[in-house]
């Protein structure tokens, strides 16, 4: 594996996510077809990685995506700039008075405790970002000056939702490898998005294709296997061993598939129940594999965990610190982007910085 070489401070973006952001509704301690009221959140597997770059960590961060334009659109905006993400290359579709033609996506999520696991009820058919075109966005100019971004991060389940996406996906790709920008993806595999769509053999098909343009490329214990059809020994269908030696073996499969991927990551997680995992990752970077062992944590809200990862890693990279504390800074962002409600991390820089010592839960005051 070569080297990472992390373009200079100079361009505009420290990091530009491509992707689809949902309005989040969420019940809080209730069920989504028992409650009577619904708090909103912005959120999306691409986009809560720039938030969390933004908010957690103070880069400059920007959205590449497209909104209907009726008053639900407007929050999903309103929330974004609360979230301080530039959003310039949002892309505004005239909307037709009832979604026939184009809509926004809605997500209810509820959170699971204990042995209620989380779970998720998406209404995002026909929505603005899923309809956009190779040719939509400007990317020659987006990438060169005095725009330009130092990364660019996408992932699966914005490739998921439609075949034009996964083509402007690699659109995207092509024109950050033309400028210099680092490229990375989350695969992310989401069964309800590729079920009607042509299950793990079109994501299969899709992925293996996207994955060749990508520099750091990023999963979980389920998306290898889903979304490159790459095993990894000694698991269970219900994750509740994840051997190392399995994951060390798979991370090396991957990179002699796909030569050009520069750094491979996969969090580790064991659900316990609802509210308390086993939360760790594992990396292979220039043929050396990076553990950060699992340790037990409680749960308040565990989506968005893996993003927050996302972004903690890439961060450590960007500021150029060594490949194990951006690791380690991706596990500590997740872990404590889980202990809040919504899709995207409240936690503070210095907050990681605590936790990747092992600080503990007592009160700062």
């Amino acid at each position: 594996m070569d080297p990472i070489l992390i373009p200079d401070s100079a361009r505009r973006w420290d990091c530009l996510s491509l992707g689809e952001v949902m309005l989040r509704l969420d019940p809080g301690e209730s069920r989504i077809h028992t409650t009577r009221h619904l708090q909103v959140w912005e959120g999306g597997g691409e986009y809560n990685v720039a938030r969390g770059l933004r908010r957690c960590f103070g880069l400059r961060t920007a959205i590449a995506t497209a909104l209907a334009d009726n008053a639900v659109g407007r929050l999903v905006e309103d929330l974004i700039l609360q979230g301080g993400v530039d959003s310039s290359l949002l892309k505004w579709v005239p909307y037709d008075g009832v979604g026939r033609a184009v809509r926004n996506g809605l997500n209810f999520t509820e959170r699971g405790f204990g042995m209620r696991a989380a779970a998720g009820c998406s209404d995002r058919g026909h929505t603005a970002i899923s309809q956009v075109k190779p040719g939509d966005f400007d990317w020659e100019t987006i990438f060169s000056a005095p725009h330009g971004a130092r990364w660019l991060h996408t992932g699966g389940i914005f490739a998921a939702l439609s075949a034009s996406t996964a083509e402007v996906a690699a659109e995207a790709m092509d024109a950050a490898r033309r400028h210099g920008t680092l490229v990375s993806f989350d695969l992310n595999f989401r069964d309800s998005l590729w079920k009607s769509n042509g299950g793990k053999a079109k994501a299969q098909e899709v992925n293996r294709a996207l994955v060749r343009k990508v520099d750091l490329l990023l999963g979980n214990e389920e998306d290898f296997s889903a979304m490159l059809g790459v095993e990894i020994k000694g698991v269970g269908e219900d994750f509740a061993e994840l051997p190392v030696a399995g994951y060390e073996t798979m991370l090396r499969e991957v990179a002699a598939a796909y030569p050009n991927l520069k750094l491979i990551a996969s969090t580790l997680r064991t659900a316990h129940t609802a509210s308390r995992n086993a939360w760790g990752a594992i990396a292979l970077y220039q043929d050396e594999i990076i553990h950060v062992p699992q340790r037990e944590i409680d749960i308040l809200d565990r989506v968005g965990g893996g993003d927050s990862f996302a972004s903690g890693l890439i961060y450590g990279l960007l500021v150029a610190k060594p490949i194990e504390w951006a690791v380690r800074c991706g596990v500590a962002h997740g872990a404590l982007a889980m202990t809040t409600p919504g899709d995207t991390s409240m936690a503070t820089l210095a907050e990681v910085e605590r936790a990747i010592k092992g600080g503990s839960a007592r009160i700062a005051r």
